[in-house]
């Protein structure tokens, strides 16, 4: 044995004794504190946010949206439709594996898509339009459509709902109202399950039979590089001992530090400070349609003219304008359909014209219940500021405070307000949820009192949601659009607070952090 052999010989040795691996043997982990605790794994029996995540890291789909909210191939490697438009043929990219080392095919493709149609609005949506698959061989099928959908593609990648990603075949084909324990998927990132502890730790390892797309990242979309070798997520409830934790290196990344305690992040050298979100978060107001005073339109443009988006986007994230935005548009300002038609004259706050417009709906002052929370900060101040500028505006406002369990249950009640109804209530949702007429359950206005809480009905509004769906051409489909915007906003479904995208928080050794409406961890690095 040569001088040098023997010198490497003894610091190994030295290493192993002290209980400490080679270099060259540790693995890259990215310690993060997601926003919450991951409790189901099963993407297509939920719309809850941390799974939506889980999904998208452990699982794959067909497509995906890029940072413009167009859907890309990926598991697919060539569609075509038919000159009809009513027959979809996909080949999927060969050599795809489940993380179990079996084969990704057809058969389990078509079980996959059809379990995710039977849940949620976008599934039910695109369950309506489409007539049955059809296996063509073990990498290629077909769509057959009962009429032409221009969602087809675009939804096939979405992310906003439940997720249409591919399971096994035995996985798919069980009852889509009963949730999946497993999470075999053939995404660039496996869940280690030995490792799950709920409340504590979740564990997420870099797939070695991964192949990325060949296409740039964009968005969701094109190459999931993955650059380090496990996630591991720590939960850790108390805002403040997350903060501090990422101040001291102990962890990597926070997904949604709390905005209020981020000015001790801003000050350290060693942490980055940015917004994520590639779509804004939107604050809503929503009228209870059901009952008066909000039965009337013209008591809901009343509201419409009393709001000024500043005072609640400050109560929300303070007064740092890269952090909000006032905006008019139902269908989220900054996403492909953020047109504002028809607010040109509710463009700030007019308290004389909202005097008038409540005079004419015959209001005489009766209470409006204005139910809030104290559980959710944001949900708290959002209803504070609410509650100062209805008042202002001649609303007989009262507030009540429940806990947000207790309002969720409220609000599902049609009763009047003396029997356990309510008026008003404030809330907040991702523009993922909310950037298309297809998506967004907010300018739902089916008359068949099935639609979301508010119940809001006008027939026009339908048949021209309606026209949007069933529209192909590009040109023809905005025409419509600015035709729904314009008479939401004669309508009022709910109420447009503004919009903000809350930072998330990282090490400066942390790099390639993507923009994106789901918070992801392929194409980072950590030095």
């Amino acid at each position: 044995m040569t001088t040098r052999s023997r010198l490497a010989y003894a610091a190994l040795a030295a290493a192993l004794a002290f209980g400490a691996a080679p270099a060259f043997a540790q693995p890259k982990t990215l310690r993060v504190v997601p926003h919450a605790d991951l409790r189901l794994l099963d993407p297509v029996a939920t719309v809850t946010l941390i799974t939506r995540m889980h999904g998208t890291l452990a699982y794959e789909a067909l497509f995906a949206w890029d940072s413009k909210f167009e859907s890309k191939p990926m598991m697919v490697e060539t569609h075509s439709v038919s000159p009809d438009n009513l027959t979809y043929t996909f080949k999927l990219r060969p050599g795809l594996k489940f993380h179990d080392g079996s084969p990704v095919t057809s058969d389990d493709v078509i079980p996959s898509i059809q379990r995710w149609m039977k849940r949620g609005l976008v599934g039910g949506t695109f369950a309506s339009f489409a007539a049955g698959f059809e296996k063509v061989d073990d990498r290629t099928f077909t769509l057959k459509m009962k009429e032409p959908f221009g969602a087809t593609i675009l939804l096939l990648g979405g992310t906003t709902g439940t997720l249409p990603i591919v399971m096994r075949k035995k996985d798919a084909e069980t009852d889509a109202f009963q949730n999946i324990a497993e999470a075999i998927g053939s995404g660039p990132f496996r869940f280690a399950r030995s490792e799950w502890v709920p409340g504590s730790k979740v564990v997420y390892e870099k797939n070695p039979d991964y192949v990325p797309r060949t296409e740039p990242t964009d968005g969701l979309a094109g190459a999931r590089i993955v650059k380090v070798d496990r996630v591991e997520y720590n939960i850790i409830p108390d805002p403040a001992t997350a903060i501090a934790a990422l101040s001291r290196g102990e962890v990597d990344f926070l997904d949604q530090p709390r905005v209020d305690l981020l000015g001790q992040l801003k000050t350290n050298r060693d942490v980055v400070v940015d917004t994520l979100m590639n779509l804004d978060t939107f604050a809503h107001m929503r009228p209870n349609h059901l009952q008066p005073p909000f039965n009337n339109p013209k008591a809901r443009l009343a509201l419409a003219a009393a709001i000024h988006q500043p005072d609640f986007m400050i109560a929300t994230v303070g007064d740092d304008k890269k952090l909000w935005q006032e905006c008019r548009s139902y269908y989220v300002c900054g996403s492909p359909n953020g047109v504002d038609a028809g607010a040109e004259d509710f463009k700030g706050q007019n308290l004389a014209k909202a005097k008038q417009l409540l005079a004419e709906s015959g209001y005489k002052g009766e209470k409006v219940l204005l139910l809030s929370t104290q559980e959710i900060p944001i949900i708290a101040s959002l209803s504070q500021v609410a509650n100062a500028q209805l008042k202002a505006a001649g609303f007989n406002v009262e507030m009540a405070i429940f806990d947000w369990g207790a309002v969720v249950a409220r609000t599902a009640k049609k009763d009047p307000v003396e029997q356990g109804g309510w008026n008003l209530f404030v809330t907040t949702a991702g523009g993922v949820y909310a950037f298309d007429p297809l998506v967004n359950t907010n300018t739902d206005m089916s008359c068949d009192g099935k639609n979301n809480v508010g119940w809001p009905c006008d027939e026009q509004v339908e048949r021209l949601r309606a026209q949007y769906v069933r529209t192909t051409d590009p040109a023809r489909r905005k025409e419509v659009l600015t035709a729904l915007h314009k008479r939401l906003w004669e309508t009022q479904p709910t109420v447009l607070l503004g919009q903000f995208n809350p930072p998330s928080a990282w090490r400066s050794n942390v790099q390639g952090v993507l923009k994106t409406p789901i918070t992801v961890f392929w194409n980072i690095s950590k030095s």
